[in-house]
């Protein structure tokens, strides 16, 4: 499989879902996902365009997507990851923040990940990256920030009154906070460089960051759990899960991780 493909299925995704806009909540759950999630009907139409294009590339597939599961083609073979639409909660709310990710696997953990692509489904803005051959957005090479100022600090928070007060030294360290309700898309912006640091207190599973890991990586970034641990041993499976701190460099790296666990 080749980043053309997958940008094949960016374009399908935007051209049938990226001119919906849902108003607040009129979009009904209809059941749970493999992952345990609230499935809606807008996770199940990303779902099925990216798993039947990837049918018609006749390659032996392993795929491990939130909604359905885990479903061999071919009888198997390079681990794809799909989270068909992060930001569900932004999706059936009306609140324009919402993308589709793909990462492809030559494993089975995070550190195998060889391809990422993240499309933002309001706006058609693409992020992909290759395993030695950099991070891009819309066809353009991208870089995290160089310098370890503390200008922007994204979280997600999935239990507020739990999660923020683990963060909270960060946080009032930072110029500005963002909490955008879509990991793969605020971690792509930290790979972009418009964010300096993305931490996510509670456990993220594989497929909520494979392809934003590679993202950040390629563009210079650094990312590990929020004690400072390696994430690439992390398996390839719908209940892997770990804690999330990317930040621009190694030097604004090592200073949050300060702030955060000091």
């Amino acid at each position: 499989m080749k980043i053309e493909d997958i940008r094949e299925i960016g374009r399908r995704l935007f051209f049938e879902i990226g001119n919906i806009r849902l108003k607040p909540f009129a979009s009904k759950h209809i059941g749970r996902g493999a992952s345990g999630d609230m499935t809606f009907p807008i996770d199940k139409k990303a779902e099925e365009i990216i798993i039947n294009f990837l049918e018609t590339l006749k390659e032996p597939l392993s795929i491990v997507s939130e909604e359905y599961g885990t479903k061999e083609i071919n009888r198997g073979g390079k681990k794809v990851l799909i989270d068909p639409i992060d930001g569900s909660k932004n999706a059936i709310t009306g609140i324009p923040f919402y993308c589709s990710s793909i990462a492809v696997a030559d494993g089975d953990t995070i550190g195998s990940i060889s391809l990422a692509y993240v499309i933002n489904l309001r706006t058609g803005d693409e992020f992909w990256a290759e395993k030695g051959g950099g991070a891009f957005f819309n066809g353009d090479k991208i870089n995290t920030q160089k310098d370890d100022s503390i200008y922007l600090v994204a979280y997600e928070a999935h239990s507020p009154g739990n999660d923020i007060p683990k963060v909270i030294r960060l946080l009032s360290e930072a110029k500005r906070t963002r909490c955008f309700g879509s990991t793969a898309l605020g971690l792509s912006h930290l790979a972009y460089g418009s964010i300096s640091i993305f931490v996510t207190p509670a456990l993220s599973r594989s497929f909520d960051f494979a392809g934003g890991w590679l993202l950040v990586k390629e563009a210079g970034g650094e990312f590990t759990d929020t004690m400072g641990n390696s994430v690439e041993d992390v398996g390839i499976r719908l209940k892997s899960s770990t804690t999330i701190f990317a930040s621009g460099n190694r030097y604004l790296h090592n200073k949050a991780l300060r702030l955060l666990n000091g």
